[in-house]
């Protein structure tokens, strides 16, 4: 195994996690509420009188960060190596998953394991399993991509 030491981005990644930290930390801080995507998309699925407009605003920015990131500085170039089929099916079955794991890779992979839940900790342990699991059996096992 080498690294792609072109790609190697240790300082920007590492800037990317300490911000997400801090906004996870504050996010608790300030409202009393975990950041986990499944759990603020779910409310508005379901949503409750005055309870829509954080979560709107919490999207909003996921959204429309991109685009001011892109007024300082280009974007990199986005590469998918899938169709639309297997993307949807991917998006199903992430959201199965987020339904019966009771939350999402940011619920229980940062917030949850941030609070030392045993819960986060056993579905983190699950999902990266999964992941792990699937990289090995598509690239060695069946020798795809």
């Amino acid at each position: 195994m080498q690294i792609d030491m072109h790609n190697f981005t240790p300082w920007t990644s590492l800037a990317g996690g300490l911000l997400i930290g801090a906004g996870i930390a504050l996010f608790v801080l300030l409202a009393g509420r975990v950041a986990g995507i499944s759990g603020i998309v779910g409310g508005l699925l379901r949503p409750v009188r005055g309870d829509s407009g954080w979560r709107l605003a919490f999207l909003a920015g996921l959204i429309g960060a991109p685009f001011a990131f892109a007024l300082v500085l280009p974007l990199p170039a986005a590469h998918v190596d899938a169709g639309l089929p297997v993307l949807l099916l991917a998006g199903l079955l992430v959201g199965v998953g987020t339904r019966y794991g009771a939350g999402c890779t940011s619920g229980h992979g940062i917030c949850g394991m941030s609070r030392r839940s045993p819960r986060s900790y056993a579905a983190t342990a699950a999902f990266m399993g999964a992941g792990f699991l699937t990289v090995w059996l598509m690239r060695h096992a069946l020798g795809a991509a």
